[in-house]
């Protein structure tokens, strides 16, 4: 602190009682007490120390405005500890087409920071076939940096064929209305790029969701998510004279 800490002076906590400090204050004169501590001027230090300490706490109105000048220096103080620290963690998301996860990638992580004297950190991710969306990479950082980290989240980009919902892929499938009434077998492009059937219900609604189970993306669990295929058509409509 910027002051002195009475409390510390006389050995006792912050919430003490006024008995606790008279007590205190009584032992630690007697033990410092000139009589006892001839030609010692580090005693004589230690007891106008003292004396300054009981004068402040001995007083209720006094102690309290002291304690509340050391609650504004520890709040002072550690607002600029906080503000000093150097931050050494970066969390980053970065966007990866649908084949990449079924693939797996090589990135390059660039890290740009003023603080760094060395300049730009690179450093090396290895998305690994297989991986599910949202999974989170750890890459620990070089120094002035070293003990911290870059943590890279890898979602899916949504792109003319699927739009992505998790590890859900949804895509648009055109039908004429004549399938839209009867029902049947219709083909899309899957993720890996091979034909897919979807059954069409008779009937179906236009929007109607046909759930395609285990076509989509890889999941955290295992597996792989669903192909939402949505059903588009044109009703028939005809216009004759009465």
């Amino acid at each position: 602190m910027n002051f002195p800490d009475h409390y510390l002076t006389l050995g006792l906590h912050r919430k003490c009682t006024a008995e606790q400090i008279r007590i205190a204050y009584r032992v630690l004169a007697k033990k410092l007490h000139p009589d006892r501590n001839l030609q010692s001027n580090e005693a004589t230090g230690h007891l106008q120390e003292l004396n300054a300490a009981h004068e402040v706490l001995s007083d209720p109105e006094k102690r309290r405005h002291y304690d509340v000048e050391i609650a504004d220096e520890e709040k002072s103080t550690t607002s600029t500890q906080r503000t000093g620290r150097i931050e050494r963690n970066i969390v980053q998301d970065t966007n990866l087409s649908v084949e990449d996860f079924f693939r797996g990638v090589s990135l390059e992580v660039r890290v740009n920071d003023p603080a760094n004297p060395h300049g730009a950190e690179v450093l090396s991710l290895e998305v690994p076939p297989d991986t599910a969306p949202g999974t989170r990479f750890r890459l620990p950082r070089e120094e002035p940096f070293a003990g911290g980290f870059v943590t890279v989240r890898v979602k899916a980009l949504s792109g003319h064929r699927f739009k992505v919902k998790g590890s859900d892929l949804q895509c648009d499938l055109h039908i004429s209305a004549q399938r839209a009434a009867q029902g049947g077998t219709e083909t899309v492009t899957g993720a890996l790029g091979v034909p897919v059937e979807v059954e069409i219900p008779e009937r179906v609604g236009r929007g109607a969701i046909v759930k395609i189970a285990e076509e989509g993306l890889p999941t955290s669990r295992g597996g792989r998510g669903d192909l939402l295929v949505r059903i588009s058509y044109r009703p028939e409509v005809k216009v004759v004279r009465r």
